[in-house]
């Protein structure tokens, strides 16, 4: 997809993609988080860990279904898949099977359906479009997620009182099929018809490749890096809205007005800083602004607790990430090879970020809301700020030398 004639209506089709998909996780994302609390903060490190550990096992399940497939055919099975999942998730909670069991298993379902779908979803853009496509176009098809996100939580304003929270994830199954619909007219449209190669390996060949290249070494801890230091900050918002209400409802409103406040933000970012952002600073600036930002956010609420500073902070945060910082980083993924895009990609995405979480959620219950938790806090975001400025120079020393060469160069 290397023509500028042809890939505008691509990038149309990929900006509706992750309309649907953000759409449909943002609707059941307040769901989620309220009856994470419902039963206590105190039992998160618990549900954390329980993520990480569903996620050892559905990451080797997913190497399996794209070993020997096209992703033509793999990528609509996986949304198939957590479509009819989320209908099952919605007759437990709707009938109220085992409720205290069935809302546990639906916050770690929905903690790993998050990560993977964004994941499939990226791999795919990275393997449609160059790195330069990327610059120009990473930011534009991103506001189509953010777009979505903002549309998730107003449809969750309109909706929850009157139908309750349950009945909202049949929305989610719905904007799983239009997703779909959209890998398939990519695909059509990037092959001309012609049949992809399947992706090549074995069930774990994309995890062994992760630990013999510095480079994706150095993307682990990244992620470990990014995820600890928003689940220090995912408790704190918890710990704030349960003193808030008691109330589901007002609690699951709540959560959706931060998300609104973080999505509305995230879309002007998107819309009209971007890609000028990187086309001018590079992706190092993309990737190095976070550490930043969420060190200042660490301070702000040691400072003043309240539910005006989290959602705040919370919107600051979130926009440099889901509107400078995740496009930049989707940017390095697009010279290394397929079966690192859906493979590698997909560990370090799923795994290695859920593995921060379950270490960083019992880390943080550990230290509360202490001096100790802030000088913790700052000093990561330090070490993240190393690390993002190591992957940007690694990054920018890879492009030159694939534009150099006239090719996209794979990963040592």
């Amino acid at each position: 997809m290397n023509d500028r004639t042809a890939e505008w209506p691509s990038v149309v089709v990929a900006f509706a993609y992750f309309f649907a998909l953000m759409a449909g996780y943002a609707v059941m994302k307040p769901v989620r988080d309220q009856l994470g609390i419902a039963y206590g903060v105190d039992k998160l490190p618990w549900l954390f860990s329980g993520t990480f550990i569903a996620m050892l096992v559905t990451v080797p399940a997913f190497g399996a279904l794209t070993t020997g497939r096209p992703r033509q055919r793999f990528v609509p099975i996986t949304y198939h898949f957590f479509a009819a999942a989320t209908i099952l998730s919605w007759l437990l909670l709707a009938r109220g099977v085992a409720p205290v069991a069935t809302a546990r298993a639906f916050f770690i379902w929905v903690s790993v359906y998050n990560l993977f779908v964004v994941s499939v979803f990226w791999s795919l853009m990275a393997d449609l479009f160059t790195h330069q496509q990327g610059v120009r176009l990473f930011g534009i098809i991103a506001a189509g997620g953010s777009a979505g996100a903002l549309t998730g939580p107003l449809l969750v304003e309109i909706l929850v009182r009157r139908i309750g929270p349950t009945h909202l994830l049949l929305i989610n199954a719905v904007f799983l099929e239009l997703c779909v619909l959209c890998v398939g007219v990519l695909h059509r449209w990037s092959r001309g018809g012609q049949a992809e190669a399947p992706v090549g390996g074995d069930i774990l060949s994309g995890i062994r490749v992760v630990f013999q290249s510095p480079f994706l070494l150095a993307l682990c801890g990244y992620i470990v890096l990014l995820t600890t230091t928003a689940t220090f900050l995912y408790f704190a918002q918890a710990r704030i809205v349960a003193q808030a209400s008691v109330d589901p409802k007002i609690r699951t409103l709540l959560f959706a007005r931060i998300d609104l406040v973080v999505n509305v933000t995230t879309l002007v970012v998107q819309g009209f800083v971007t890609s000028r952002v990187v086309r001018r600073l590079g992706v190092r600036f993309g990737i190095a602004l976070l550490p930043v930002l969420t060190a200042a956010g660490f301070v702000a609420l040691a400072l003043a607790p309240t539910l005006v500073v989290i959602a705040v902070v919370q919107g600051l945060r979130r926009a440099a990430h889901y509107g400078l910082e995740r496009p930049s980083r989707e940017i390095l993924y697009t010279s290394i090879s397929r079966e690192q895009k859906y493979k590698s990609k997909n560990f370090i995405d799923t795994v290695v970020y859920r593995g921060g979480d379950a270490l960083s959620g019992w880390l943080s219950a550990a230290l509360q809301s202490t001096a100790i938790a802030l000088a913790a806090s700052v000093g990561l975001c330090a070490l993240w700020l190393w690390n993002s400025l190591f992957l940007g120079r690694s990054d920018e020393e890879r492009a030159g030398s694939a534009v150099s060469a006239g090719i996209a160069k794979e990963v040592p």
